[in-house]
């Protein structure tokens, strides 16, 4: 699978995770294929700078806006500080296997992932590539 971001909303949540000791997260919103905007949202888990968990404020009104007719959610981005920008043992047992974008940053690196049903129902995370645009 190949999807297309803009450099300008890499750099930007890049620049948000390097600015900030712990996990940083936000939505992914865009379309099948591209990521056309990302809307950044608070870390609420009660231990940021191990996990994360998006303000259920910024994803509720997301949802209100993708069924308004404006850009659907189709993942997230968090951060991994000080980690690699792979999911992690929290993140695959957290994850819903539905097909949904995770670009993890880690280190000085973006990477992106697919949350993909596996053989066992668990989940299962497949590269993507991100083509930058």
């Amino acid at each position: 699978m190949r999807v297309s971001i803009s450099r300008g909303l890499l750099e930007q949540i890049m620049s948000e995770a390097a600015a900030d000791r712990h996990e940083v997260c936000g939505l992914l919103l865009g379309e099948a294929g591209r990521i056309e905007a990302v809307r950044p949202a608070a870390n609420v888990a009660p231990d940021p700078a191990r996990h994360f968990e998006l303000d259920p404020a910024v994803l509720i009104a997301a949802h209100r806006d993708a069924r308004a007719g404006g850009a659907r959610i189709v993942g997230h981005y968090h951060s991994h500080p000080g980690g690699l920008a792979v999911p992690s043992e929290t993140d695959a047992a957290w994850a819903a296997p539905d097909g949904g974008l995770w670009l993890i940053v880690g280190g000085e690196a973006a990477r992106l992932w697919v949350a993909e049903p596996g053989q066992d129902g668990r989940v299962q995370f497949v590269e993507a590539l991100l083509d930058i645009m």
